[in-house]
């Protein structure tokens, strides 16, 4: 608690500070995700407080961040477009997915997996970041010129076909569950039908026309449609915020210009009366908890979204424990990785219960705040009260800001998030991959293959294809550098330092197998043709194991295949080991290679003990 506020004047500056920069982009990420602006403003309200609190860096200012809006944007559609649109039928599911996201998270804290996240490839997360600024860039190009597809009457008009099918779909749905049998009390179906208005159909029709327009293929689509309706004051307001944004910082950082475009742009727009287009209300008062996630909680409504959850929660971890890091090189301290994922995971469940989107620790949010002069948690927790008083007190006003400069600042966040230091390697990179006629690197193909699918398909499922042709290329590599380094060569050809003094006599009648590197399913093919190598003189095989220091199942069972064959065939060869190590002998004993096959007299600690053997036990024949 002493620690708490040793540095009370510098953590209320850092703080403050800290929450005035992260409330234009809570109410722009809660406006992007697809919730509304108060959902971003809940969640970095409570995120920040409690991960604060909670978690293992002391300077660290969380909330709603790019990534996380953009896994949550994809999350809310489809949740949405399964309950028809109607965001009151869907919330309690919403908000279901981003709890169990933030349980899983602390669970990865309370598993100690924190220090495993670092091994996530950089050509995944640098595809990743990047597909990320693609998304929210392109997807806030109609809000920017003032298109909205649902308000599109001749776009919506399209779909009233469409949607007169799903609802008598749904009718026909809802008689199976009642138990009616369709076609033999068909009145009751046309009775239903014609008890479906006018308003319905739009409704449904609205709800599709705002799927065919979501995400950057949607985006796509419409744009045509767009750039001929646009509406010139909204893109005069976002057009506005960028140029605020970008040329304020060439004045001064010390005040975010985030803020001040936010708050110029709103002032002309409000002073002037003109035109435009709020956000939505947010509601004032302190934020209410959903208690219908826990009422009206449903397994089989949730389970289609674990592995989203799971992903969201792994996103959460890696962006967290990275904001870790640099607040770490600035402040020359060392975070707790695992406190740091418990937590982060207590704020979004926090934040779930209270209606807010997820988020993590946020880069420029922890900078502004340890330059401002934060040093301890209550910094980050100060952050999140500045933000809960400011929705408060001036939560009316706040609803007043037009959505075009919301649009215009996500469109510089876009902009920002992109890893244009990854970009710029490409053409540097090794080209060690070869597609067809042309030599590409395997870094580029996978950052170019997360960054496609990502942005064009599925934001969930790029990753883990992305982790699975990473794995498969690593495995590839030191498989094929294994194999490399321990080429079977007899010992004229090469001999280690302890090997010089080997009887030459006997050099005829012993082979000795060098094992450099782990012995693993990459590498067992070549292993695997030891058998076909060994001269026809030799009667005993040494194998130097001194530096193998991994072996797999795979491994195993090559290495029992391999000893088999050498047993089985004609001059029934006898194998010596040297320097087996722990772990790679505890694989042998648990299948019995030893001692059936190899003897405890066979393993020797040193290559000067096995010679000793061997000159007494291996007669010159050649």
């Amino acid at each position: 608690m002493k620690k708490l506020f040793s540095n009370l004047k510098g953590d209320l500056f850092g703080g403050i500070t800290a929450g005035i920069v992260a409330l234009p982009l809570a109410l722009a990420f809660g406006v992007s995700s697809g919730l509304g602006p108060s959902a971003g403003l809940y969640g970095a309200i409570f995120i920040s407080f409690f991960a604060a609190l909670f978690g293992g860096t002391d300077t660290q200012i969380s909330g709603p961040t790019a990534p996380m809006t953009a896994v949550s944007m994809v999350v809310i559609a489809s949740i949405l477009a399964v309950n028809d649109g109607d965001v009151n039928k869907a919330l309690p599911i919403i908000l279901t997915v981003f709890l169990l996201a933030g349980i899983l998270q602390i669970g990865l804290g309370l598993l100690g997996l924190g220090k495993y996240i670092r091994y996530i490839p950089y050509p995944v997360v640098s595809g990743f970041m990047t597909a990320i600024g693609v998304i929210i860039l392109v997807t806030q190009i109609l809000p920017s010129v003032g298109y909205y597809a649902k308000e599109d009457v001749q776009f919506v008009k399209q779909f009233k076909p469409q949607a007169e099918e799903l609802i008598l779909e749904n009718i026909l749905k809802e008689e199976a569950g009642e138990g009616i049998l369709v076609l033999e009390d068909f009145k009751e179906t046309i009775k239903r039908a014609e008890a479906t208005t006018q308003a319905d159909i739009l409704k449904e029709s609205k709800t599709l026309a705002g799927k065919e327009a979501s995400g950057v293929l949607g985006t796509f689509k419409v744009l045509p449609r767009a750039l001929k309706n646009i509406n010139w004051l909204e893109l005069a307001l976002a057009l506005g915020t960028i140029f605020i944004i970008y040329g304020f910082k060439r004045i001064t950082t010390a005040v975010p210009s985030t803020l001040v475009a936010l708050v110029v742009m709103t002032a002309i727009a409000l002073g002037f009366n003109l035109g435009y287009r709020p956000i939505e209300e947010i509601p004032g008062g302190f934020p209410v908890p959903n208690l219908e996630i826990f009422t009206g909680f449903n397994l089989s409504s949730v389970t289609p979204y674990i592995f989203t959850a799971l992903t969201l929660s792994l996103l959460g971890a890696i962006d967290s424990l990275l904001t870790s890091v640099v607040a770490d090189n600035m402040t020359k301290t060392k975070h707790k990785p695992n406190k740091e994922l418990i937590g982060q995971g207590i704020g979004n469940t926090i934040a779930a219960i209270f209606g807010g989107i997820p988020g993590a620790g946020a880069t420029i949010r922890t900078v502004v705040n340890i330059n401002s002069g934060g040093k301890t948690k209550l910094s980050g927790m100060i952050a999140g009260i500045m933000l809960l008083v400011i929705l408060l007190g001036l939560g009316p006003i706040a609803s007043k800001i037009p959505a075009a400069v919301l649009a215009g600042i996500l469109i510089t966040v876009g902009i920002g998030v992109m890893d244009y230091k990854g970009l710029k390697a490409i053409p540097n990179l090794p080209r060690d991959a070869k597609i067809g006629p042309f030599k590409i690197s395997s870094e580029v193909i996978i950052m170019l293959v997360v960054l496609i699918l990502s942005t064009f398909w599925n934001l969930v499922y790029a990753v883990g294809i992305g982790l699975v042709i990473a794995s498969l290329m690593f495995m590839k590599k030191i498989g094929d550098l294994t194999a490399e380094r321990s080429d079977v060569k007899s010992l004229r050809e090469e001999a280690w330092k302890d090997e010089e003094n080997f009887p030459e006599e006997l050099k005829e009648e012993v082979f000795v197998k060098h094992v450099k590197g782990p012995l693993f399913f990459g590498s067992t093919s070549d292993f695997q043709a030891l058998t076909k190598q060994i001269p026809k003189t030799a009667s005993t095989v040494i194998m130097r194991l001194d530096r193998m220091q991994y072996m797999d199942q795979s491994g195993l069972y090559a290495m029992e295949d391999m000893i088999q064959d050498l047993k089985s065939n004609g001059t029934r060869v006898q194998v010596l080991f040297v320097g087996l190590l722990q772990q790679p002998r505890y694989m042998m004993e648990r299948i019995d290679i030893i001692p059936d096959f190899i003897p405890e007299d066979h393993i020797f600690d040193s290559f000067e003990d096995c010679t000793n053997w061997v000159k007494q036990n291996v007669k010159d024949t050649h």
